[in-house]
């Protein structure tokens, strides 16, 4: 968004509580102003203004006619701007009503009204744009009110006609006090802005100068300055450059908000991008041999946000230089930067890097090649992989993992390597990019690790590369035949997998475990259905809880079962049979009184009748009674 754009913020805020007030006086007009709504027509709208209808009424029938009014409204609209309730509703018509009948009707009313009256209806010129207006606002700026003088201010701005841009820069020229000097440049960069918009660019330039040159505030300078580089092209690239070493952060960051977007290689004419983009490389080399780390870290973010869609090699270069040849604050952005730019041919340094000795060096540098695209780096890294020494191996392992390369067969040979590190590298790198077919390659390396320290990277490995599997029912067939034939720790393990898998066979799998008869299984089967995420897992969790009384897990499956029942989408029958059943398997007075609260919680026919029918349960004779006033008083309706 531009700085001009943002001048005009205030002005649409103030449309919108317009909107917003119109709104209201529609909830509070009644009936009439029904009759004034959108489809109503000119003379009938009309006859509202010049009736006794409510004034609420009035402006409704003011918001309409802006849409159906015409000349011939002018007239009925004109008294109304010495009302001070209804003026600022008689000016959004006459603001848009095409003609000369509205201009000349405000420009009389601006020589008889005053005050806040007379501000609205100089703003109102402005709106319409209206060069015959100018004399008239000429006056105005001497006016002894401020506001009738911002307000003349503000309009030539928006009326913008080389006429209105002299009148502006004769005002400032003159001085005053800061607050008149503030209003009148704003006016002018305003109006410089818009003549620069309608291909008058030596004005808007001549017109900036003024505000540049004049004792305004710093945001106005700031203002000039950036709409002078904007107009100004090949030839403000200068300005730029001593903008971006100004000593005062306000005009600093505005050098930085201009450079940023100025002729930028996805937007301009490319030869006009690679000048902002060498004088921009320029600066910052300058700024890192200077030592200046803040102003050379600025630029380099400059140029990446420049060359978002990807870099020219000038600036690729340059980056490249600086990742290398400066202090270590600079390297750093600059190799997040040459990552961000997107550009391939980075990737030489980049990989440099990422062998670095300095680990944030390393890290950095890793993190930029995971955001280059492009199936040549995919490429390049592969290729890599064979030629790399056991120092630079990891990287580029760990590489193909976080980029998610195709190299499954080229990274199996590496989990016979020496060297642990370069195996645990492997086995992580597997977790991203394994198939179906090799997961078993996974599942021994987290089963049978050759070391400790390999055992906990291959168990989130096999994790991340299971939960990815497009076909989990495949997946958890292979986990689940895998489980088989493993010692129990390990079995463990791969159960708590096989539940984040999920799934049809991973449930058979812990239905299975649960009632195997091992205490370490049947432990971790209750543990991870207790925490199943479909309806599904209620019969294998009510088979275990009804298994035998003395169960070890009893009361664990019956309170994941007794959970479907409360947090679950489930029809009303199946979730009062649910509760049913858990009622005549609970044995703790606990878990029986949970029942009861689903049963009040969910209240319709179906858990009406098994509430009444567990008043007949020994010691819950109480507690259900009360669970059937309370869903009969929830069924009742109110009178």
């Amino acid at each position: 968004m531009s700085r001009i754009q943002k001048m005009l913020i205030p002005t649409m805020l103030i449309r919108e509580l317009r909107v917003a007030l119109m709104a209201g006086l529609m909830c509070l007009a009644g009936a009439t102003a029904a009759a004034t709504g959108p489809q109503a027509t000119e003379a009938e709208l009309l006859a509202v203004l010049r009736s006794d209808a409510p004034e609420a009424d009035k402006a409704i029938s003011c918001k309409f006619l802006a849409v159906n009014g015409t000349s011939a409204a002018v007239a009925d609209l004109t008294p109304l701007l010495a009302n001070p309730r209804l003026a600022a509703w008689a000016r959004i018509p006459l603001e848009v009503i095409p003609g000369a009948e509205a201009s000349a009707a405000l420009l009389e009313a601006a020589t008889r009204l005053d005050g806040r009256l007379r501000v609205g209806v100089l703003h109102s010129l402005g709106v319409r744009g209206d060069p015959a207006a100018v004399p008239l606002l000429a006056g105005a700026l001497g006016a002894d009110d401020p506001e009738v003088a911002a307000a003349a201010a503000d309009s030539l701005g928006r009326i913008a006609t080389v006429e209105a841009g002299e009148l502006l820069a004769a005002g400032i020229l003159e001085s005053g006090s800061p607050e008149r000097l503030d209003a009148l440049a704003a006016a002018a960069v305003c109006g410089a802005a818009r003549l620069h918009a309608a291909g008058q660019k030596a004005e808007a330039v001549a017109l900036y100068a003024v505000v540049r040159a004049a004792s305004v505030s710093q945001q106005r300078r700031a203002e000039a300055i950036r709409g002078t580089i904007l107009a100004e092209g090949s030839a403000g690239i200068p300005l730029l450059v001593e903008s971006l070493r100004a000593p005062t952060k306000r005009l600093a960051n505005m050098a930085v908000f201009t450079a940023r977007d100025l002729g930028r290689s996805d937007q301009a004419d490319p030869s006009f991008a690679a000048a902002v983009d060498s004088a921009l490389v320029k600066e910052l080399e300058l700024a890192a041999g200077e030592g200046d780390l803040a102003r050379a870290v600025t630029l380099i973010d400059v140029l990446a946000e420049r060359n978002a869609t990807g870099s020219s090699e000038s600036v690729t270069t340059a980056l490249a230089r600086a990742a290398e040849a400066f202090l270590k604050p600079i390297r750093l952005a600059a190799i997040a930067a040459l990552g961000r730019t997107g550009n391939p041919q980075a990737l030489e340094s980049l990989l440099a890097a990422a062998t670095d000795q300095d680990s944030d060096i390393a890290r950095t540098a890793r993190g930029a090649i995971v955001a280059l695209p492009g199936e040549t780096v995919d490429r390049a890294i592969k290729d890599r992989l064979a030629g790399s020494d056991p120092t630079a191996l990891p990287a580029m392992i760990e590489l193909i993992g976080r980029r998610r390369i195709a190299a499954v067969g080229e990274l199996l040979p590496l989990l016979g390597h020496s060297d642990g590190g370069i195996r645990v590298a492997t086995i992580v790198a597997l977790g991203s990019i394994v198939d179906l077919d090799n997961l078993g390659v996974l599942i021994k390396a987290a089963t049978d690790p050759p070391s400790e320290a390999e055992g906990e990277p291959a168990r989130r490995a096999l994790q991340e590369a299971s939960v990815r599997m497009p076909d989990r029912e495949a997946c958890a067939a292979t986990l689940a035949a895998a489980a088989a034939t493993v010692p129990a720790p390990a079995r463990v393990m791969l159960l708590d997998v096989l539940g984040m898998v999920g799934g049809k066979t991973a449930l058979e799998a812990l239905a299975a475990a649960g009632s195997s008869g091992e205490e370490s299984l049947e432990d971790a089967a209750t543990r991870l259905l207790g925490k199943w995420m479909t309806a599904d897992a209620a019969p294998v969790l009510l088979a275990i809880a009804d298994a035998e009384p003395g169960g070890r897990f009893k009361t664990r499956a019956l309170r994941g079962y007794v959970r479907i029942a409360r947090q679950f989408v489930l029809p009303d029958a199946e979730r009062a049979e649910m509760c049913r059943r858990a009622l005549a398997v609970a044995t703790e007075v606990a878990d029986r009184k949970a029942v009861l609260e689903i049963l009040a919680r969910y209240p319709n026919s179906a858990t009406l009748t098994v509430a009444e029918e567990a008043q007949q349960v020994p010691g819950l004779e109480a507690e259900a009674a009360q669970a059937t006033a309370t869903i009969r008083a929830k069924l009742t309706p109110a009178n």
